[in-house]
């Protein structure tokens, strides 16, 4: 929930709740624009955060999300779009959502959605929170960090006392952090997917991920199932799909140089999985990043 491209869709609904919390005094959106300030977010390129109570029709679809999402749920269950396939987000689990890409969550018919939230503003030429080795979503205690979100929004809403509101925005900043990067001491996983960062091109398979990381591939298709939220194959492709966006974002090389680079040998089905992965083609991307 960022600022709204003319694309992007957002339905509240009557019976949708929120309290939230506004990095930036300027920040008039209507939906925002009532809430409390606190300048201390900017600290941690925080645009907005808050507790989301929502009911269908509440869907909030953005085309080219300017920052992660996190979202951590505390009651109930709701769906969010991620690697181009709707996944279920329920009550003590949380989801992070990658910056430029086109994301979207929604409520289904007869089902409360309660759930937390941090969104960043974050820019193409810094690392945002979200890295490779972040999972999609995984069990996450969401009642702490809910409790924060509200012990900030009740002091910037009264006395605004800059030490006490520091002290929320940083537990909340550790909240998410943990939750964004909890696998830097496997040295299993981090030894995988750092080889297939450095040879994206490389015609990888299940056993030849199971060999790096000294498993069995049984035991890391539940790994990473677990840590990461996706299989192997699948965290695969998405470490393409992350450096193809940025093969695009910052070089004037060919789309059919880029598809080789990163795996595909046929540009057509780069192309397509490109866009079921981010949301648009490939070509799109390079359009909306101001490349070449």
């Amino acid at each position: 929930m960022g600022a709204p491209s003319a694309k992007d869709l957002q339905i509240l609904g009557e019976r949708t709740h929120y309290e939230a919390v506004r990095g930036s005094r300027d920040d008039e959106r209507e939906w925002l624009r009532d809430h409390p300030f606190c300048p201390l977010l900017a600290q941690h390129d925080l645009e907005h955060l808050g507790v989301m109570r929502a009911q269908a029709p509440f869907q909030v679809t953005r085309y080219n999300q300017s920052g992660t999402f996190m979202l951590a749920c505390f009651k109930g269950s709701g769906l969010v779009l991620v690697d181009g396939s709707w996944h279920r987000i329920r009550a003590g689990e949380a989801c992070l959502l990658p910056p430029f890409v086109m994301n979207s969550l929604r409520c289904e018919e007869g089902t409360p959605w309660h759930f937390s939230w941090v969104r960043y503003l974050e820019s193409r030429e810094v690392n945002p929170i979200v890295s490779a080795h972040s999972p999609i979503s995984a069990k996450f205690p969401a009642d702490p960090m809910r409790r924060a979100i509200q012990g900030l929004r009740a002091e910037a809403s009264t006395t605004g006392n800059p030490a006490s509101m520091q002290l929320w925005v940083d537990l909340v900043q550790s909240y998410v952090a943990r939750f964004a990067q909890p696998y830097q001491s496997d040295s299993r996983l981090y030894r995988v997917w750092n080889a297939v960062e450095q040879e994206p091109g490389k015609p990888w398979t299940l056993t030849e991920l199971a060999i790096l990381a000294s498993v069995s591939e049984e035991h890391l298709r539940r790994l990473c199932k677990k840590e990461l939220g996706r299989s192997p194959m699948q965290h695969v492709t998405f470490l393409r799909i992350q450096k193809a966006c940025h093969l695009l974002s910052t070089t004037d090389a060919k789309i059919e140089s880029i598809a080789s680079e990163v795996g595909y040998q046929n540009p057509f089905t780069f192309s397509t999985t490109f866009k079921r992965w981010v949301g648009w083609r490939p070509s799109k991307h390079r359009r909306l990043s101001g490349g070449s």
